[in-house]
């Protein structure tokens, strides 16, 4: 597939500042970038980026990161170290006897530290699941988008996973509003061929080309949610 997934992007007031959080939560390098302080991924695990932006956040994010624990001293270590980093506790209507921990990141990015033994994470590393509010059309359109299997597709709610294991993406809840949205989150795609084929077949499986700039191509999914493209 000659299109890869370099990173989830989440606009920050402060990037250097939310990138170092992130470096030292995932035990990752930062490295500089024109575009954002960058934490590579790999094979398994989703790149993050950072992006500076002077917008303030309305309302909880589209996308937020869970983290996995293997033990609850385990899941407790991590939370303690979170906000020792900075991070704090936040209520976003979770219920007292759900399992996972919900905080916020240096700049108010919300993410979950799941509890030891959750089934669906099982084997996806540290940082399992990046969650996203989303329609089943707009994870099957991201399976097809990645070339990644569909490994859940049960009561609207999909997730799919690169075919060497790793981070889930994965969509449920409410369905967003219709039209293009410049949320405080993108995917960075990168095509490791010509941009312009992978253009043309992404609006083929669904998107929407809405502009670019800078080496990149905007588009939207089924969902309107904005995502960008550019050459490796």
């Amino acid at each position: 597939m000659p299109l890869r997934l370099l990173a989830v992007t989440f606009d920050a007031h402060d990037p250097a500042v939310a990138a170092e959080f992130w470096a030292g939560m995932l035990g990752r390098a930062v490295i500089d970038d024109a575009r954002g302080p960058l934490l590579p991924g790999s094979e398994t695990q989703v790149g993050l980026r950072f992006s500076h932006t002077a917008a303030e956040k309305a309302g909880p994010n589209r996308v937020h990161l869970h983290l996995t624990s293997a033990t609850p001293a385990d899941q407790q270590e991590i939370v303690t170290a979170a906000l020792e980093r900075g991070a704090a506790h936040i209520d976003i209507g979770q219920r007292p006897e759900e399992g996972h921990i919900v905080l916020a990141d240096t700049d108010g990015n919300e993410f979950c530290v799941i509890e030891a033994g959750n089934k669906f994470l099982a084997g996806c590393g540290f940082l399992g699941e990046v969650a996203c509010t989303g329609t089943r059309d707009v994870g099957l359109f991201w399976a097809q988008a990645l070339g990644w299997p569909l490994v859940w597709d049960r009561d609207q709610e999909t997730a799919v996973q690169s075919p060497h294991g790793g981070t889930k993406l994965a969509w449920g809840g409410t369905p967003p509003i219709a039209g293009p949205s410049h949320d405080r989150h993108r995917f960075d795609l990168v095509a490791e061929g010509d941009p312009t084929t992978e253009v043309d077949r992404l609006v083929s499986l669904g998107a929407r080309r809405i502009g670019g700039d800078d080496g990149s191509v905007a588009l939207a999914d089924p969902d309107g949610i904005v995502f960008s493209l550019s050459q490796d």
